[in-house]
């Protein structure tokens, strides 16, 4: 029997023992009547159970121990008292239940984390209709689903997972983009960020001597272990990932000072709403809610946040404090010179060709089967002999032992065989698992006398017949939730958040933080925010979506930069690479349209109600640009990246040509000018359209009045 197979079953042996006996007992007493244990001289017992006890405390499942007065540890009494093993009740609503089998819904198979998921959701609708058995919803839809994105990124994730939750220090090469450089990294990881549909590591680095963030597509080979010891540092009490995860892209290091930007009107609202909490906005007092404003925000990196402003266009100028103005005047003279009459060129390489993979750049989009899931064989992920891809993050065994347990004991309690099919498909298990735990439970403290249940499998019919014991009450309830099972539940809600018509993740996840006792998000994983806050306009489309009513709103064109009314009707929500959607039927244009959650500065929702058109299908787009940022575009640039900026275009681009001097030309689909002007502008300098000539001149005539907006004086 495999040393994890042992370990296991003297485990689960412990806690059935000791909840049975609802007494504290003496380590005599658990040498002699638990699985596992009786064969063992003292010194080894002495070994394996505090072994043992310390991973059951990992687990979060803590042994209360009593010390004698003179504290000799042989005459140590030990219990386990019922709250700490079971979940306490949750009552959930009709509605907030209908919310977490959406996201269930939603998530599996599509999920890094999507496994435990399953089992933490088992567990906290006990006694409840299973949200594991639902159609899927088509209110909500999501390209964006926090996926590991094929077979070796989901083996980092796993190791990455793992060394948190054991304190391992982990050792990696990892590619640093600023230095285009290759190095080895001895790292204490803290904390796993979803950001902008990839995975980050916080941790330690040993040879910067302070926290540093790691981007998972850039490690390079194997992730490993530093050491062979038990743990091997502890996180420090005043690390706060939250810190991490609401940081914009300029202030990404060491603070260098203030920034203060000019607002226009036009834009003010949605500056505050979604990039506010990144500084301070100031306003004059008269101009109220409505009006321009100023904007003051740290920087770290001068050019991240000049791109920014240039992202703009005329509708922010750029005030302070002077070294950030003179880079701004420096990157305009830039573009207009790669705009010039001669557009830049370099000569190609020889034997040159676009690096294999290119042609959607590193982003973790994955594909869908006929299905609908994501994954498989053909992504390059592995099988498991179930038919499916591994997954990333894999349960703890012993999580899914005791959900296992809880599904026979109910079945057997209720005189009925449960059938292997389903059990496999509940629990995503092989048919040849399924057999290896049944024999683990089999043999669950059989020998001490307080076992848990005994089940058969009957080949023949493909069913499992299960005869409770006596004990088996003490996995009769819910346990704990085990820390990846709690962090993958909230990781989900926080992943969709207020964006589910048909109920309430928020007030949900409010009850299953209270009842663990501790908030997840704090424990090794978090997920942030794809843009700003969008929740008041997120509840009043949701709401208008269920009722099937009409909206009006005041929608921001970012493209030709004015705000526009629109009436449509509203089908779903989605997610995207940018942020959240609301697909739409519009009456006036005789078609589909999706609208960016935050450019709606105002909306409302009409008394008149539609029936819902049958040739709308509101998920038509996740598999396409929602997931992969490709728009179906009309036209094709051919765009000049600069030396300095290519290893970046490398991994979100399509490179076409690889030139001697290190730039690269790269191709960029666009459905419209301004489109392509507005990306143009955020490279900032580093980027120069070759073709087609009239985006050249379009771009010409943008950093003309830019130049002219930052030569104005404030408030002009």
């Amino acid at each position: 029997m495999a040393k994890d197979t042992e370990k296991l079953i003297r485990q689960l042996s412990l806690i059935s023992y000791l909840m049975a006996e609802r007494r504290p007992v003496t380590a005599l007493e658990i040498r002699r009547d638990v699985e596992g244990y009786s064969g063992m001289n003292e010194d080894a017992f002495a070994r394996r159970f505090y072994a043992d006890r310390s991973e059951l405390e990992s687990l979060r499942i803590q042994l209360t121990v009593e010390r004698p007065a003179d504290g000799a540890a042989e005459q140590e009494n030990y219990s386990l008292r019922p709250e700490n093993f079971h979940l306490p009740a949750i009552e959930f609503t009709d509605k907030e239940l209908a919310a977490l089998q959406t996201a269930l819904t939603l998530l599996d198979g599509e999920f890094a984390y999507a496994e435990p998921l399953r089992l933490a959701l088992q567990q906290i609708t006990w006694g409840r209709p299973s949200p594991l058995r639902t159609t899927e919803p088509r209110s909500v839809a999501l390209g964006i689903t926090a996926s590991a994105g094929g077979h070796e990124l989901s083996a980092r994730l796993a190791k990455v997972e793992t060394a948190i939750f054991r304190n391992k220090t982990i050792l990696f090469d990892y590619y640093t983009m600023e230095r285009d450089d290759v190095g080895a990294r001895r790292v204490d990881p803290y904390h796993l960020l979803f950001q902008g549909g990839q995975f980050y590591l916080l941790g330690y680095s040993h040879e910067r001597k302070d926290i540093r963030v790691f981007r998972l597509t850039r490690l390079r080979g194997k992730v490993s272990y530093a050491t062979k010891a038990e743990h091997d540092f502890r996180r420090p009490a005043d690390f706060d990932p939250r810190s991490y995860a609401n940081r914009a892209d300029w202030q990404l290091g060491e603070e260098r000072g203030v920034a203060e930007i000019h607002i226009c009107e036009r834009i003010a609202w949605q500056v505050e709403r979604h990039f506010g909490r990144y500084g301070e906005i100031r306003r004059e007092e008269s101009t109220k809610d409505d009006g321009e404003a100023v904007f003051l925000t740290s920087y770290s990196n001068p050019r991240s946040l000049v791109s920014w402003v240039m992202g703009l266009g005329s509708n922010a100028r750029l005030l302070g404090p002077p070294e950030l103005v003179s880079e701004l005047e420096r990157r305009l003279e830039l573009l207009e010179e790669c705009h010039g009459d001669t557009p830049p060129s370099a000569p190609k390489r020889r034997g040159s060709a676009a690096p294999a993979g290119n042609s959607s750049g590193s982003r973790i989009t994955g594909s869908r089967s006929r299905s609908g899931r994501r994954g498989g064989a053909a992504d390059g992920d592995s099988e498991n002999g179930s038919g499916r891809p591994d997954a990333a993050i894999r349960p703890e065994r012993f999580a899914r032992l005791v959900t296992l347990a809880s599904i026979l004991i109910k079945a057997g309690r209720a005189g009925e065989r449960v059938s292997m099919s389903e059990v496999c498909e509940r629990l995503q298990l092989s048919e040849d698992e399924l057999r290896e735990d049944v024999n683990v439970l089999n043999v669950v403290n059989f020998g001490g006398g307080s076992y848990v249940l005994y089940a058969e499998i009957k080949e023949e019919t493909g069913e499992i017949e299960v005869d409770p014991e006596p004990y088996s009450d003490n996995f009769d309830r819910p346990a704990r939730l085990l820390p990846v099972e709690a962090k993958a539940l909230v990781a989900a809600i926080d992943l969709i958040g207020e964006h589910i018509p048909e109920g309430s993740l928020t007030s949900a996840r409010t009850k299953i933080v209270a009842a663990l006792g501790e908030d997840p998000m704090e424990q090794g994983l978090q997920v942030a925010a794809t843009s700003g806050d969008d929740s008041d306009v997120a509840r009043k489309v949701s709401k208008a979506i269920v009722a099937r009513k009409m909206i009006e709103i005041e929608y921001y064109k970012e493209n030709e930069d004015h705000l526009a009314p629109r009436r449509v009707e509203p089908y779903a929500l989605t997610n995207g690479q940018e942020g959240w959607y609301v697909a739409s039927y519009d009456p006036e244009r005789e078609g589909v349209r999706h609208f960016r959650l935050d450019r709606i500065k105002h909306v409302s929702v009409s008394d008149e109600r539609f029936e819902p058109r049958p040739e709308v299908d509101p998920a038509a787009e996740v598999d396409g640009w929602l997931r992969t940022g490709e728009v179906p575009a009309s036209a094709t640039a051919r765009v000049w990246v600069s030396p300095e900026r290519a290893r970046w275009a490398r991994e979100a681009r399509r490179v076409v040509e690889e030139c001697s001097d290190g730039s690269v030309i790269v191709e960029l689909s666009f459905a419209g000018v301004d489109w392509l002007v507005r990306e143009i502008l955020k490279e900032a300098g580093d980027a120069a359209v070759l073709e087609p000539g009239d985006a050249r001149e379009a771009v010409r005539v943008a950093v003309a009045r830019l130049r002219e907006t930052n030569a104005a004086p404030a408030g002009v």
